[in-house]
Order: C-alpha cells, then structure tokens, then sequence
C-alpha cells in the first residue's frame, strides 16, 4: 500500500477539497504551511473553468493562505495548453464558457471566432443563453472539432450540489450529435500537465480531491497515488469503489495523519 512517506509532489483540487463556497476547510493554513515547512511541491488543479488562476491565488490570500498564481492550474488552461501543441498560433476557435476560458485561450494564441473555426471549446457558462448552445452547435454539426475542458454533472458548493460543466456539455453533445474529447479530469491529461508544471515524476507523486469519479480515477489513470477527502463530493463507499489508495475525513485528518507517521518514522 503507497505511504505518505514517498509523495514530494501533490495535485491538489480545490472545491470539496481546500474550502466549500466561501467556508474554508479546517486547518487549511496549518495544511500549507506543512507543505512549506516539507518543502512539497503542488498544483492546485481544479476542473472549475470559470475563474484564472489569479482569482483563486486571491480567493485563498483571503482564507489566509499565500500562493502563486504559477502554482494553479485550471481546466481552461490545462485544454488550451493541450490544445497549443496540435494547432499552430492563430487557429480561429469558438469559445462557450466564461471569460476566464477565453483568455486561457488567447493566451496561448487562439484567435477567438465565432464562424469558420476548427475548434468549439466548451465548458460551463453561467450566462447561458439558446443562441449561444445554438451557434456552437452549428459548427460543431459544420465539422469543428469539438472538446470540453471537463464533464464534472455538478458542482459542490454551500447551497448542495449545482449544475456543472457536463450539464452543458449534455446538451450540446445531445443537439450536435457529437461525444467531445475531454481534457480535465478524469483523463490524465491534466495530470500530466501538473506533473510536468513541478517537475515530477509518477512515483513521488499523489493527487488529493473529494470527487471519486474525477479525482481518484484521473489519478489512477495517470498512475499517481490517489487520496480522497470526505468533505466535498464521494463518501467512503464511492471512495472504495474507486479504489482510492487513502481516504481521510478531510485535509485536517490527513495533516494529523502525515505528522503522525513523521513522527513516528523520527524517533530511534
């Protein structure tokens, strides 16, 4: 069974796992600064496509923890990076989703387009409309590509369980008659990317999140030791059923437990 002793390099997701909402888990500063202290390495790697990875540096500033936005790595960015090595600068593109996935793909030299792309990339918008499933499903029926950054059907927050990403992936798959490819997890892609991002290998590398069917089997699927919180998503039995290598009630009980075995593994 893998151990907490050989994980230098953790992909770490955020909603269920650091904070529900704007309620942040317990002991989540004690958390990162263990991860300082050890000097471990980590991505905060979440399928929410909605916010840059300077809006969540600044939403966990205010929970009292300090990160760089450099050490976050979204679906947005994760599909658009993705999506950079297959198609050359200035691939026209069309874009359902919030701001921050248009400027993950801009950023990485798509030109945004609304006719004549190669490429429809998906993802939650908050402010959709009939036009908007309309217009992506034309070109997609039209012959472009069509990718979604996830297919997460919900989102834990504190009012329970919201329409995700794949509610709005369903309906365009369903309207254009076309599956898309999926870049966030639970395909390793994102993985790969976070790995890369700190320079890690599989073998010293875990991944913590809260949501069995995306997380711990992303992390399988990418050969990585998985560990399951029970403060978002799963409970223990859809942890099991996923075969999750560790499960702890929250971070707060895999903090007390990592500082245990430290302890225990110091003293002659």
């Amino acid at each position: 069974m893998p151990s907490l002793s050989h994980i230098k390099h953790l992909i770490i997701d955020m909603d269920g796992v650091l904070y529900l909402g704007d309620q942040p888990a317990p002991r989540l500063q004690e958390f990162f600064a263990f991860l300082r202290e050890r000097s471990l390495r980590f991505t905060l790697a979440t399928n929410n496509s909605t916010r840059t990875p300077q809006d969540y540096a600044a939403k966990l500033e205010r929970m009292g923890v300090k990160i760089s936005p450099s050490e976050v790595l979204v679906s947005g960015q994760a599909t658009a990076r993705f999506l950079a090595r297959e198609y050359p600068r200035g691939t026209r593109a069309h874009v359902f989703g919030m701001p921050a996935l248009k400027q993950a793909m801009t950023e990485e030299g798509f030109v945004l387009a609304d006719e004549d792309v190669q490429l429809v990339v998906a993802s939650m918008d908050r402010e959709v409309t009939f036009e908007k499933l309309k217009r992506a499903t034309l070109l997609i029926r039209s012959g472009a590509r069509f990718i979604a950054t996830n297919l997460d059907p919900t989102n834990p927050t504190e009012e329970g369980l919201l329409p995700g990403t794949g509610a709005m992936i369903a309906a365009l798959e369903t309207a254009s008659e076309t599956k898309p490819q999926a870049i966030g997890k639970p395909e390793p892609t994102m993985y790969q990317l976070a790995m890369e991002q700190m320079g890690a290998s599989p073998e010293t590398t875990a991944a913590i999140g809260d949501r069995a069917d995306t997380d711990i089997l992303g992390g399988k699927r990418a050969g990585i030791t998985t560990i399951c919180v029970l403060s978002g998503s799963s409970d223990r039995a859809e942890a099991e059923a996923f075969e999750a290598d560790m499960i702890f009630d929250d971070i707060a009980h895999l903090l007390e437990t990592w500082q245990h075995i430290l302890i225990k593994e110091s003293t002659p």
